[in-house]
């Protein structure tokens, strides 16, 4: 990596449930640096600090405080709802409605389970309270707040030792002034407790998902700013930039936050990660000219599938977390914030590898993690995982993993297939390792299949872009399942999340609920609502720095037919606002409709629920140069052969092993080949055609 004294870097980093990768990046010239360290579970700042100890040590020219800025995504909100090591939180709710968070949408996501359970709330019964008032779904008044009930509850609430306290009263997405002043009491009586009120945090209509999410903000706000702080201390110890503005978070929906806006809000950090990981396919993939793919991210514990169409990712406006049937909607809590829409599996490197009582071999969701880890990393893991498949299979060289700083110990790996699989089900050794292998692409093939169509999408056009550090091993099995055209396994395919970081603009987005008629719209009222989140978008990101004549603002409005009980997001353009223009705004519903579902609906009027505004900074323009090692020729790259097994032969093969830094534009290779490099490891099957394309991605026909 070249350097300049005067030059300011950026990095990105991304915090797996195994490994934590790094990236460092010279904006002007392209050049990079990466690392990846396992991941520290008890305290995850620890791994950035390393591998950015790591990464400075590769640059050895850079100075510390030439990194400008640092984006960051993490599991931590996620993980402290999930093992419920949040804040001690009550709820105050509108006299009546302190069980609507729980009572749901009476929905059984399990219709014929006797035994159903439902996600438990994150403020148990005797810590919801029913406050006296009531605003009507107009915004008047027709129960004022009963004040000195308040000033007693937050009296009891402090004496209690309550940390945290979420304010959601009925319809105050159209006036606050309850929830505010309720605040105001007990910032009064209980300064030290910390408050979210769902007028911020989710202004909008449906009760239980509003609630849910108000419950969810300040449940982990506590612990967030905890690790927050601390990572900020590392930062500074380390001599990083300033240490007020140096960090960065990535938010659920793609773009970037400040590290006071992340700890107002830490609900939208709930899939930070995994949304940096879909950018980087969709700009990788935008640069190689395939803007529709299937995002493939397979790292040590999960994998992430997300559609990209015309270059972007999908968006969804909710979505649900610790779901107690993984893959059951409805069997989670709610989330009302926008989020890259994608499926994910308890699939990875580390998945655990079993056989069930009925005698039938299971792969995950379990994992080891990075504590202990597989069995092979010798780090007193003692159930075999994907990753001891994989090594046995002569896929990973025990030698070469994360480019020979890792030693994997393939005699252990081997013993407990032995116990744990292959004895209980009489194959050998192979045999059970394959089948471990082959349950886990099948588990993530079916997983992709699913979320493909429910989109509208067909994955036989779709290819399939892979990434992550196990996801290169698994791609050309999981592409032959879907019957997908191609895989595209970019360079540096191992730690590619963490382009995503440096690839989003300081972003955030605002919602408001305001019914309207589509036939009577109230422009007037529509204008200010539009107005207010614009202007509390510009204040964000004119305090974040952003130059206001670099702010740009998108409108988009939540419309149904009247009756529905959801809505589609239509795009609501600035021309459409100027002319007043309800024609337009009917034909952009219509398309959009149709293209959902194939139809329009029946001929009955239609009303806009939602109104929206994403205010963001520009987008950073990132071009990453790979270096021009190597030839076209890939003789040049073969660097020795391997035995490696392979069903169609019924056994191992002897297999030419490429190095993918001595593989230039142009070069070719037919399979069954293995391409490695230091993060991640290409497995191609036999009779398949292998290119590197300009971006040295190499890009596999099946």
């Amino acid at each position: 990596m070249t350097t300049h004294p005067h030059t300011r870097y950026r990095a990105g980093v991304d915090i797996g449930g195994t490994f934590t990768d790094l990236i460092l990046v010279d904006p002007q010239t392209g050049t990079f640096a990466i690392a990846k360290t396992l991941t520290t579970p008890g305290d995850p700042s620890q791994a950035v600090e390393i591998g950015l100890r790591e990464l400075l040590q590769q640059a050895q020219h850079i100075a510390p405080a030439q990194i400008q800025h640092l984006v960051h995504g993490t599991t931590l909100v996620t993980n402290a709802i999930i093992e419920r090591k949040g804040a001690r939180t009550a709820l105050l709710a509108t006299q009546g409605f302190r069980d609507a968070v729980e009572i749901g949408r009476e929905q059984r996501y399990e219709l014929y389970d006797l035994m159903i359970e439902h996600p438990k709330p994150l403020a148990p019964r005797y810590l919801r309270f029913d406050v006296p008032e009531r605003m009507l779904a107009d915004g008047s008044v027709l129960e004022a707040l009963d004040v000195a009930y308040v000033e007693r509850l937050a009296s009891e609430l402090a004496q209690h030792h309550i940390e945290a306290v979420a304010i959601c009263f009925l319809h105050s997405f159209t006036n606050p002034a309850h929830e505010r002043l309720a605040a105001e009491v007990l910032r009064r009586v209980a300064p030290h407790m910390r408050l979210s009120l769902s007028s911020e945090v989710a202004p909008a209509i449906r009760e239980f998902e509003r609630t849910s999410t108000t419950l969810m903000n300040v449940y982990v706000q506590e612990r967030v700013e905890r690790y927050l702080r601390e990572l900020q201390t590392r930062l500074t110890r380390l001599g990083i930039g300033d240490p007020d503005n140096a960090l960065l978070l990535m938010l659920s929906s793609g773009g970037i936050a400040t590290v006071d806006t992340a700890i107002k809000f830490p609900v939208r950090l709930l899939e930070s990660g995994p949304a940096a990981g879909a950018l980087a396919a969709a700009h990788v993939g935008a640069t190689c000219g395939q803007p529709n793919l299937l995002s493939f991210d397979m790292g040590g514990t999960t994998a992430k599938l997300c559609v990209i169409a015309d270059g972007k990712p999908w968006i969804a406006q909710e979505f649900e977390v610790d779901r107690v049937y993984r893959f059951k909607k409805g069997s989670g809590l709610p989330v009302k914030i926008p989020v890259i829409e994608m499926i994910e599996i308890g699939t990875g490197g580390g998945s655990l590898a079993r056989v069930d009582s009925l005698g039938l071999l299971k792969v995950g969701p379990d994992s080891a993690g990075a504590a202990p880890g597989p069995v092979c990393y010798r780090r007193g893991g003692t159930q075999p995982t994907v990753t001891d498949a994989d090594l046995v299979l002569g896929y990973l060289d025990p030698q070469f993993f994360l480019g020979g700083r890792m030693a994997l110990d393939l005699d252990s790996a081997c013993a407990a297939i032995q116990t744990h699989i292959a004895a209980p089900l009489k194959l050998s050794i192979e045999e059970a390792a394959w089948g471990i292998h082959q349950v886990a692409n099948e588990s993530m093939a079916n997983a992709a299949r699913v979320h493909t169509l429910e989109r509208g999408k067909d994955p036989h056009r779709l290819p399939l872009f892979v990434f992550g550090g196990a996801g290169p091993v698994h791609a050309y099995r999981v592409a032959l399942a879907l019957g997908s055209p191609s895989l595209i396994a970019p360079f540096g395919a191992g730690v590619m999340s963490t382009v995503g970081f440096l690839i989003a603009p300081l972003a955030f987005d605002f919602a408001r609920s305001a019914h309207m008629l589509v036939d009577e719209m109230d422009w007037r009222k529509a204008a200010r609502l539009l107005g207010e989140m614009r202007g509390e978008g510009e204040a964000l990101l004119l305090a974040s720095g952003v130059p206001q004549m670099h702010i740009t603002h998108t409108y988009e409005i939540d419309m149904r037919y009247v009756g529905q009980g959801h809505e589609v997001r239509v795009a609501l353009t600035q021309p459409m606002l100027e002319g007043q223009a309800v024609g337009a705004i009917t034909d952009a519903f219509d398309q959009v409709y149709r293209a959902l579902y194939g139809r329009l609906g029946p001929p009955v009027p239609l009303e806009i629920m939602q109104w929206r505004v994403l205010s963001s900074g520009p987008k950073p323009n990132l071009s990453l140069r790979v270096s021009a090692d190597g030839c076209g020729d890939a003789a040049f790259a073969l660097k020795h052969v391997r035995r490696a097994y392979f069903p169609e032969a019924r056994g191992y093969l002897d297999t030419p092993v490429y190095d993918r830094y001595r593989l230039a534009m142009g070069a070719t290779l037919t399979g069954p080949a293995i391409v490695e490099e230091r993060e991640s490891t290409v497995i191609v099957g036999p009779d398949a055609r292998c290119e590197i394309d300009a971006q040295r991605n190499l890009v596999v026909t099946l």
